[in-house]
């Protein structure tokens, strides 16, 4: 008969089972050809390499400094 540790030891794997699982699954997104900011376009290496990417390097860089800004962490 299974203790209650053992219960919970297969729960922990099956949940790790499905973390890794959803960990691997491709990013079905495709990535924008323009940024949704300031309408240039995009680099198809940074498209490739960020499947999902809506904006260009200059404005996610700013979009994080202000996020970073208003959280106090300059």
């Amino acid at each position: 008969m299974a203790d209650v540790i053992d219960i919970a030891q297969e729960r922990a794997d099956l949940i790790l089972a499905a973390q890794i699982q959803a960990a691997r699954a491709p990013a079905a997104r495709i990535s924008a050809m323009l940024c949704i900011d300031c309408d240039r376009p995009i680099p198809e290496e940074r498209r490739a390499a960020l499947p999902g990417v809506e904006q260009c390097i200059d404005c996610k860089e700013l979009a994080e400094l202000n996020v970073k800004h208003y959280r106090g962490n300059l």
